[in-house]
Formats: structure tokens, sequence, C-alpha cells
């Protein structure tokens, strides 16, 4: 699947050409420095997951689908949440990482144990299992959130950066 995230003032773009010829298309707002599926790409890259946004999108979902089956189930609010079923675990499992990570970003830090303190409470509150990933792994997302995130920035506005989801 062929991914193109664009940014125009705060709002980022997403065009996507799935391995089936089919597209999608989507529009959310920027959170920080780095876009929040770019964050997704690496962290679900790196961990093979394959049920987690890109993945579903890769299967055919809507990108702003996926956001709203989460949070039917109360998943935007951890007051709300409930026990997901289990076409959404992976997804949250992911979701509550990726927040880890991009809070990481935002702080300038780069604390495994924090870091995993942070995601088991976030998978705690979500109803979901937590992953079992080691410092090998953290360094790896970190790497390739480091180099992607550096394209991203240079980016220039209006361009898009290209990834290629094969999973």
């Amino acid at each position: 699947m062929r991914i193109a995230i664009s940014r125009i003032g705060r709002t980022e773009h997403l065009a996507i050409e799935r391995a089936d010829g089919s597209t999608a298309r989507a529009t959310i707002p920027q959170k920080g420095a780095i876009s929040h599926d770019l964050v997704h790409f690496c962290v679900e890259d790196t961990l093979g997951l394959t049920r987690g946004f890109w993945g579903s999108v890769a299967a055919g979902e809507e990108p702003e689908l996926i956001q709203e089956r989460a949070k039917a189930s109360g998943h935007a609010s951890a007051k709300r949440a409930d026990v997901p079923d289990d076409g959404l675990v992976e997804l949250l499992q992911a979701e509550r990482l990726v927040e880890c990570f991009e809070a990481e970003s935002w702080s300038g830090g780069n604390d495994d144990e924090g870091l995993m303190a942070m995601a088991r409470a976030g998978w705690a509150a979500s109803h979901v299992p937590p992953l079992a990933l080691d410092s090998a792994q953290l360094a790896a997302i970190r790497r390739q959130l480091a180099d992607l995130g550096d394209k991203w920035k240079a980016t220039p506005e209006g361009e898009a950066m290209e990834l290629q989801w094969d999973r």
C-alpha cells in the first residue's frame, strides 16, 4: 500500500492507494512536530502489527471510520472505555503506544521504563493486554521515528512524504 502524507497549515492529508488499487483519503488536524499517523506507521511497522491503524486501512477500512469505530466503543475517553471487541484490541494497543512515543518526543525523553509505565497505564485504561516489548524493539521504533521524523520535517508544506506499507 502506498501512503502519501502531506500538511497544509495545521492540517494533515492522507492519500492512500491499496495493493488492490482502491484508494482512501483523510484529513486530520496536526498534533505535533511529527505526524500522528507517521508515529503509527513506525510503531506498527517495527512491531509487525497487522490489525492496527495501517493494517486496517490496508485491509480496506476507511481511515475516518476506524477512528469512529474506536470512538463508538468509548475509547476516546478512558472513563467510557469498555472491554473492546477482538477487532479493536491491536488497534488500541498501537494507539496507546503511539501516544507514549508522541509524549516522549514532546518531552525530549528517552526512557524505556517511563515509556513502558505510560503504555501499561494506557493499555489498562483501554482494557487491552499489554504488548511484550524489549529495549531492542523500543530502540528500533525510536530509530525509525528519528529517520522518518527528520524526513517529515524536511518535507515542504503542501508536498507529500511517501511511505510503503507491505504487511
